[in-house]
Parts: C-alpha cells; structure tokens; sequence
C-alpha cells in the first residue's frame, strides 16, 4: 500500500503501467508447473517455500518500493544443489532471481514478474580462517554481521562495514560490489576478495576460490561476477582478505558552518591523519533533524549546517589519541569546525554512528527517492542545492549525506506518497546533471531495476554493448536475474 505498483504479475503480453520508465514485457520464460515443484521437492525437502503468505516477504523489496510475484522459493546448502537447480531451471527455460539479505535499493533483489527465488540464507558456513594470513572463505549467505562477529574474535574485521550489516549477505555483498563506511581505508570489494565459486546459468560450477593473494595467470575471471548483480552467475563461496583488528579506533563528530568548510576540513584531515584514518562521512542538518526526530537519537554536536565524523583506526590508541586532538585543535582554531567531540569508548563510537541510522530515519518520512552518485568532491553538495531548488515545495525533504572521501553522494527525496509528476521532475535531470560532471549515477548501490536504462549516462555504447555480450556469452537464455542491471538488448 501506498507504493508504485512497478511491477506486474499478469500474462506474458502485460506491460506494467505505472511508470513508462519502467514498462517492461515479461520474456517468453517458461511458467511454473506442478512437475517442477515436484522436482525440486525431492532436490531439497522442506527448503521449498510455496505458500502465498510464505512466499510474500521474498518478492517484496526493504524499501518496500518494488514487489515481484515469485510463486517459489527455493533454499539450498550447497553449491551442488544450486548446481543441480540452475541447470533443471536453463533447460526447463525457467527464469531465476537470485537472493541474498534482500537489503539492496535498486530494486535488484527481487523478481519482476514470476522468477523462481533462488535464497542463500541457508548457505552460511564459514569453511575456513587462516590467522597467519587473514584470508576467509565462507559460503555467500553468511550474514556480514555474523563474519563481523566471528573475525573479531580472532582478533580480525571484514573489510566491509554497512549500515546494513545485521540482514545483508556476503555474496549479496560481493555480487553489488557494495562500498560501504571502511571503503576510505580498506579499499572495493574488487580489491579484497580473492577468489569466489560460481554456478553458471547452464549449472556449471566455475571454481575460482583461490585463496593467493597474487595469481597473475590469466584473465581475472572472479572480476566479471562482482558487481554483476547475479545477471551472469550466482555466488556461492568467497575468499576475502581481512584486515587485523585495529586496537585503537577513535571517533570524531564535528559541526561546519558550509560544504566549503566540510571540504577544507577533510583536506587537513587527510593530512594530518594520514594512514589512521579510515572514514570521513557528512551528512546536512535535515539528516541529522530526522535521525533525532524518528529514531530519538541524540547528536553530540548541535545546530550546525553540516556534520562530519571522522573514524581513526590504528595500532597505538596514545599515538591515535594525540593525532586526532591535534588535527581537532588545528580545525577548531583555524574555523574550519565551529564544535566537536571525540569517542574512544565503544559505546560513545556506537552513539557517534548517527549516520548509519540515516536511510532508516528517511523511511519514516513516507516514499523516498533514493540516489547514490560518485561525483567529483567540490561538486558534492551542489546537486543537492540544485534539486532543492528545482523541486521546491513538491518534496517534503531533499537530503544528502555519504562517504565524501570516496566522491560517494546519497541524495534522499521525500514526499508523503509516491507522484509520478514528482519523479518525473527528478528523472532524468539528476542522471544528467550527473553526467555533465563526469560522475556516476550509481556508486555502490549497482543499476538493478530501477536504473538499468539509465546506464547510458554513465557508460559509453561500446561498453554497454559488449556487456551485452557478456551477458549472451554466460546466460544465453537470459535466465539469471532477467530486467536488471543492463537496458533490453538491441
């Protein structure tokens, strides 16, 4: 209720009519029968999930903007048996929706019209840790909150932090390259993870999961999976590099007057923290208003146009302690910050962690826009500026806040309920004011559903074309997350 019905459920000829954007044709897949049910029923028995009710969470996505109509649920353990479904699936020509935490905002992780869902949740084991190394290999439906917890008692972290944590899976994670709050200091997902194992369209399982950090043989096959968003394979297992634990980890929360003063403000940040610091994060004064007022959560810094908080992770919390008060002391003398604080104990860094809370304290506004851009850093906040004043008294909020030191804008509109002529104000200016500055339309949320035709504004023909092929080459019927991530072939 309340939501854009984007999607459809009805014959193969249906186009959905709700946002021409969006119209999409149901492909010519195979429907689900009695006979297949049955098969999958003997495959793995009472991990097959038919009910209406049962069904429902599954096709339905967390920002409760797009809803399939899936009819199956399946949940297999093993890479065997995702094997051995994917393969009944490409010959019986049944399109299949892959689905880890189903935390995604593109609208990526859940059907269209009546994919299988195929769920990871019950692939969480983790296979092994290696403490010399810091190399894990799990199954990808671990929860990153789970790994989280698992590392820390060996004295190490996965080198991935999302607000999301709690629900989203490691494979989901890896399959939309997703970005994250430690991405400033451990570097993408492309970077840390080494090795993952695969099942092909056709049920093939390709054996990537190296565990070396240097394996120069070849092309780096494990790169064409993350971030294609479950459209060429699905991921079973990953390898991935962790980071030790730090033993210092210090927080900052500071006020600034202007963007100008934020942007001058992480100039001398970088300089003066160098290898310590691992997040610099910004958020505006609606962010903050909203947090306070839907969550109930408290800022430790009060009435400033922009917030930041600084993370420092190190070896040595005396030496963190007295770099971090030294660069505080520098921007507060030099009126870069009007205030500030620092938390070193875990429970003031948890209540300093404000901005993790954002997207939820926006869902409690009513419908909400959502677009996550890369774009030069002096330019950040002028997009929000800009759509303020385009939008004026049509949104009830326009918000921005994210990981400044990656170039990472969340721009957040809120309205009480969705409007056609409201997206259509926003779309596609936002794609191409995005453009214009060189940036990107999606820096870590991925293209999914709701962005896929909009590729164009950030990727050339050429390439776009030969993903397409990429696409033919490793699911020639097209049955692996089918209506995401790429436009409809020419």
């Amino acid at each position: 209720p309340g939501v854009p019905r984007a999607r459809g459920c009805a014959g193969s000829r249906e186009v959905v009519p709700t946002c021409e954007r969006y119209a999409v044709r149901r492909l010519p897949f195979a429907r689900l029968a009695e006979r297949d049910v049955a098969f999958f029923e003997r495959l793995m028995p009472g991990r097959v999930v038919t009910g209406e009710e049962e069904v429902k969470p599954f096709n339905v996505d967390w920002l409760k903007s797009v809803r399939g109509c899936s009819q199956l649920v399946l949940k297999p353990q093993t890479t065997a048996e995702v094997s051995q479904v994917l393969r009944y699936c490409h010959e019986r020509n049944l399109a299949v929706n892959p689905q880890g935490g189903n935390t995604g905002l593109v609208g990526g992780s859940v059907p269209v019209f009546d994919e299988i869902i195929l769920s990871t949740a019950l692939m969480n084991q983790i296979i092994s840790f290696d403490k010399v190394s810091g190399i894990l290999v799990c199954q990808a439906g671990c929860v990153l909150e789970r790994l989280s917890e698992y590392l820390e008692e060996q004295g190490f972290i996965v080198p991935l932090d999302l607000g999301a944590k709690g629900s989203c899976h490691i494979g989901g994670n890896v399959a939309t390259n997703a970005g994250g709050l430690r991405l400033l200091r451990y570097g993408s997902l492309r970077g840390t993870v080494l090795g993952l194992e695969v099942v092909l369209a056709d049920g093939s399982a390709l054996d990537c999961l190296t565990s070396l950090r240097k394996d120069n043989t070849g092309y780096d096959l494990k790169q064409l999976f993350i971030g294609s968003e479950g459209t060429l394979g699905v991921i079973t297992a990953v390898s991935i590099l962790c980071p030790q634990k730090p033993k210092a980890v210090n927080v900052a929360f500071l006020g600034c007057q202007s963007f100008a003063k934020v942007l001058e403000t992480f100039t001398t940040c970088r300089a003066m923290l160098g290898e310590i610091l691992s997040a610099y994060e910004f958020m505006d004064e609606k962010c903050m208003e909203l947090v306070e007022r839907h969550l109930k959560l408290s800022s430790p810094v009060a009435d400033s146009p922009f917030y930041v908080l600084i993370e420092t992770s190190g070896s040595n919390s005396t030496h963190d302690e007295e770099k971090l008060n030294n660069f505080l002391e520098r921007a507060m003398a030099s009126g870069l910050v009007t205030d500030g604080t620092v938390a070193t104990d875990d429970k003031k860094i948890k209540a300093s962690h404000l901005r993790e809370r954002i997207t939820e304290a926006l869902i409690h506004e009513g419908y909400v826009y959502k677009y996550d851009i890369s774009l030069p850093v002096e330019k950040l906040y002028d997009l929000v500026t800009d759509m303020r004043a385009r939008l004026g008294q049509s949104a009830k909020n326009v918000v921005g806040y994210g990981h400044l030191g990656d170039g990472n804008l969340h721009l957040n509109i809120t309205a009480e309920s969705y409007s056609h002529s409201l997206l259509d104000a926003i779309e596609p200016f936002v794609y191409e004011w995005t453009a214009r500055c060189s940036g990107s339309i999606s820096a870590e949320h991925g293209l999914g559903f709701k962005k896929r035709q909009f590729i164009q504004y950030s990727k050339p023909r050429e390439a776009v074309l030969l993903m397409q092929q990429f696409k033919a080459m490793l699911d020639p019927k097209g049955i692996l997350n089918p209506y995401k991530t790429l436009p409809s072939a020419p």
